[in-house]
């Protein structure tokens, strides 16, 4: 029987109230509006951005709420005007949007879309739909989305320019992992020389002169042949960047993390060295200074937090040293620059999704996954029936899981 048109009643797990357990419930899922998908999630899985909602320092959430951003499941039904995907076509949601039209989404410097530039904040953001209102309802109250994918739920609804359509033959259990954790990592440590590379292949108009500028500056950013490379932080992003690193062809990739259970799997996906701080009687950033006789090229924090920021950009060179930083902290008090840092020829830059822009990438990304340009697979620790979710949650909390992906 078709379920077009009609409230679908599914489970779901909810977040009621913070530093709670999330709750599996039944809820009812409304029917898609215009320009809106409905999809049934076939996996999803954890990353920290989940719990950071639920956590007692995060004052931004709202509740209840569904979670949930990085997952993979197939087109259910479609609203009015919704052309890019069809029923029973494979998808990956997406928090950050691209609608294709707007002066961030025509230019290759950015993948910010307009919809995604007015919210304050993208994890507490993108609670509810368009219109203002919910798709989800429980015991007969609204409750709110998140990141504008709430993937926690068996049906969920999102905007057409959040979803990305994949191909058919794609293992949904794996590829999840491109809706934010992997691509993420990955994309920090490639993406922004794709970016220069689309600028330089472009026309150039007279009045262009900043496009022209733009394409230096890009590519004195990029991960390149032979340099050298730190990583802080081997959780799902971490051990992402670590191979994009390898990918780009870094000689040399520093991984550093407190949990020293990490270090095997960083090394397989291609880090030479491993160090965990607390193992050390001086700042990280001064060890590697002494490792590496001067300091490594690039420097990529997926940990957060003002300490790990600040190991990060300490460790880079003078003179064209990048520090990238990825990582959210809870109640991060923020990073403190000297001048001299900067003025001797270090740069600070940050990404949100690896700089991918979703719609036009992620189906890339599947190909190359495909082609085995890199591991996937080796990030997902373990697979566990969507009821367990907080299992999984305790997993990750206590550092044995990379990713863990939930099957409904």
């Amino acid at each position: 029987m078709s379920t077009k048109g009609k409230v679908i009643k599914c489970k779901a797990a909810i977040a009621w109230e913070v530093g709670k357990p999330l709750c599996i419930e039944e809820v009812e899922v409304a029917p898609p509006k215009a320009h809106e998908v409905r999809i049934q999630i076939i996996a999803t899985a954890l990353c920290h951005t989940d719990a950071h909602v639920i956590h007692p320092k995060f004052t931004e959430a709202i509740f209840p709420v569904v979670l949930g951003h990085e997952a993979a499941g197939i087109v259910e039904s479609v609203g009015p005007g919704v052309t890019s995907v069809k029923p029973g076509d494979k998808v990956i949601p997406l928090y950050t949007p691209q609608c294709r039209k707007c002066k961030f989404c025509l230019s290759p410097r950015t993948n910010f879309c307009t919809k995604l530039s007015r919210v304050k904040n993208p994890i507490a953001d993108q609670e509810l739909m368009e219109d203002k209102t919910s798709r989800f309802t429980c015991k007969g109250k609204p409750v709110f989305h998140f990141m504008g994918t709430s993937t926690f739920s068996q049906y969920t609804v999102v905007s057409d320019i959040n979803l990305a359509k994949i191909d058919d033959d794609a293992n949904l259990e794996k590829v999840c992992l491109l809706g934010c954790g992997f691509s993420t990592g990955y994309g920090a440590a490639i993406n922004t020389a794709k970016r220069g590379s689309q600028v330089r292949k472009g026309k150039v108009q007279l009045f262009d002169v900043a496009v022209v500028l733009e394409v230096s500056w890009r590519l004195s950013w990029k991960v390149t042949p032979g340099s050298t490379c730190a990583v802080f932080g081997l959780g799902g992003v971490g051990l992402s960047a670590v191979i994009g690193c390898k990918v780009a062809g870094a000689s040399r990739i520093i991984a550093v993390d407190i949990n020293r259970d990490k270090f095997t799997k960083a090394k397989a996906l291609g880090a030479t060295d491993c160090l965990s701080p607390s193992d050390l009687h001086k700042p990280v950033q001064e060890v590697i200074v002494e490792m590496t006789d001067g300091r490594v090229d690039f420097a990529l924090d997926c940990a957060g937090g003002s300490e790990a920021m600040k190991a990060a950009l300490e460790c880079t060179t003078v003179g064209w040293g990048s520090c990238t930083l990825i990582g959210v902290a809870i109640d991060d008090k923020g990073l403190t620059v000297s001048l001299m840092d900067l003025l001797t020829g270090r740069t600070i830059n940050g990404t949100l999704f690896g700089g991918w822009k979703g719609i036009d990438s992620i189906p890339k990304l599947i190909t190359d996954y495909k082609n085995k340009k890199f591991n996937l697979d080796a990030l997902v620790t373990h697979t566990l029936p969507f009821d367990k979710i907080n299992e999984a949650f305790d997993l990750m909390y206590q550092g044995k899981s990379i990713r863990t992906v939930l099957l409904f």
